[in-house]
């Protein structure tokens, strides 16, 4: 096989894979903040009220139909009391391990 044969399709399938990629990523930045937020036993009412926005809207985000903001990913970290950048690399089991442990030291310096 040429080269340049292998490159043609290469080209031609790679913006139908990073659609794919992104939507991945989209969704495992969703399943982050639903388990947090199940972490922290808010109800995504609560969440919903917090960022002023209806229930539904709020589902839509955690589902991945929505996009997020900047802004509005800010919002939720803050709400969530998690870092954003554990939000958008870290796995949801990862990052419940990290706010599990930074929860209980914070409790063995109280």
């Amino acid at each position: 096989m040429k080269v340049s044969y292998i490159m043609k399709n290469i080209k031609k399938i790679y913006p139908f894979f990073m659609e794919d990629v992104l939507a991945l990523k989209t969704k495992s930045v969703a399943g982050n903040i639903r388990k947090i937020r199940e972490y922290r036993d808010y109800t995504q009412d609560y969440l919903a009220a917090k960022l002023k926005i209806s229930q539904n809207a709020y589902s839509k985000i955690e589902l991945g139909y929505s996009k997020l903001t900047i802004d509005r990913l800010f919002q939720i970290a803050a709400i969530l009391e998690v870092e954003v950048s554990h939000l958008l690399t870290l796995n949801h089991n990862d990052l419940i391990k990290i706010i599990a442990d930074d929860e209980r030291k914070a409790t063995a310096a109280s």
